[in-house]
């Protein structure tokens, strides 16, 4: 049997400025964005050749909104791995992507903590080879 997790949610603000920020800041591709009628869509964005992607979810509702960047309860939720962090941390920082801390070299590769628009928590990640 093959398994695999297909797709997470990410609950944001809106769906186009969520787009223009996983295109445009983090190099994702848009997979897909079909308008589902009554102001929902089906949006799905993940970096090229991944197997998961994240499902955009505009909330709808004040317990939706009031989650959007706390998902994970301030932690680290996301890990984005990458097979060049000088190149992308460099990219992301021009796109205005706020990073937290300086890039750190632990045992396991190079990695910086970044905020996504809506503040949730990643980690660029090199791991080591």
């Amino acid at each position: 049997m093959s398994r695999f997790i297909a797709n997470i949610t990410l609950v944001v603000g809106d769906y186009d400025e969520a787009i223009a920020f996983y295109t445009r800041a983090l190099g994702f591709d848009l997979l897909e964005d079909t308008d589902l009628g009554g102001g929902k869509r089906w949006v799905r964005v993940a970096p090229r050749g991944a197997q998961t992607a994240l499902l955009l979810a505009q909330a709808d509702g004040d317990a939706q909104r009031a989650s959007i960047g706390h998902q994970t309860g301030g932690r680290v939720g996301f890990f984005l791995h990458t097979d060049d962090f000088v190149r992308d941390h460099a990219s992301m920082q021009a796109h205005g992507v706020r990073f937290l801390e300086a890039p750190r070299h632990e045992p396991y590769g190079i990695v910086a903590v970044f905020e996504d628009l809506y503040g949730n928590r990643w980690d660029l990640l090199e791991p080591k080879a």
